[in-house]
């Protein structure tokens, strides 16, 4: 039973963080039918970013944080307005393409800033163990899950009440239709890819919180691909629940099985997904007429 828990506890940490970086996903494909591939170069920048202003430069964590935040919108606007935007009208294999060639290019930028090894993040989030009916649990895999969810109903919020939000969903739903009714849709790209910036450089700091600052950040963007296709490309309250799903699936998988086999299922999960229901448990199931 101790066991169960403590993999329960760390499988919904894990499911938290999925959920944050696949909310990126969907708010990108859900605004402009884009599948974002640099999304863990994102969670990559951001983590180095925290760890310049804090470890390297002495900021206060409050203040390195605001400042990160801030450079991330910056960066999800640039990377909209420079290189998105030009592909327009685009095939999308075109797109495609370029988020990953946009993954190597910020790969290269932080490797040639702080070189390929790795570094120990400034601890921010308290580590000390939390016993839990006899399970040991680190108290920051606790704070991360209560963090990731205030980001996420924070931004439910966003999406229900806020102007943006609101013609967020509308572009979401029709374009044509959107710009017929005033809505830029240029600016709506525009807060999608800042608001996925944003997201991927808070998961990246709590990823890097608990494993450190190096390559392996970005590799959690790979990980997450089985929870955007589980929960639906295009459902934001899928990604939480096809986190919570894959983040599960893997620490049982793990913690039963073998850790070999832990980072394989997620991915014949989502071959079965595909296979049985291809838009996921919450997408829109689309079907076009020829």
């Amino acid at each position: 039973m101790e066991l169960f828990l403590q993999l329960t506890l760390t499988g919904l940490t894990n499911g938290a963080i999925f959920a944050l970086v696949a909310l990126g996903f969907v708010l990108i494909y859900k605004s402009s039918d884009v599948i974002n591939f640099a999304q863990g170069e994102l969670l990559l920048v951001g983590a180095y970013l925290i760890y310049a202003f804090v470890a390297e430069l002495g900021f206060p964590w409050s203040v390195g944080i605001l400042i990160t935040l801030g450079l991330a919108v910056v960066v999800g606007v640039l990377v909209e307005r420079f290189v998105l935007r030009p592909l327009i009208g685009e095939p999308i294999i075109s797109v495609i393409m370029v988020t990953i060639g946009l993954s190597s290019l910020l790969r290269a930028i932080v490797n040639a800033i702080w070189g390929t090894y790795g570094r120990a993040f400034p601890a921010f989030i308290p580590s000390t163990n939390v016993y839990i009916f006899g399970a040991v649990v680190p108290a920051d895999r606790l704070i991360a899950i209560g963090l990731s969810l205030l980001l996420l109903g924070a931004f439910t919020l966003f999406f229900r009440y806020s102007p943006d939000g609101i013609a967020m969903r509308a572009t979401a739903d029709d374009q044509q239709a959107a710009l017929s009714m005033g809505i830029s849709v240029k600016h709506i790209f525009a807060v999608a890819w800042s608001i996925s910036a944003v997201t991927a450089a808070v998961a990246g700091a709590l990823v890097a919180n608990i494993v450190g600052v190096s390559g392996d950040v970005s590799r959690i963007g790979l990980r997450v691909f089985p929870v955007v296709i589980l929960g639906g490309l295009d459902s934001v309250p899928g990604a939480v629940i096809g986190g919570v799903i894959i983040g599960l699936l893997e620490v049982y998988t793990g913690g039963y099985i073998g850790s070999g086999l832990s980072q394989v299922l997620p991915f014949i999960a989502l071959i079965l997904i595909l296979m049985i229901r291809p838009y996921g448990l919450f997408g829109e199931e689309r079907i076009e007429r020829v």
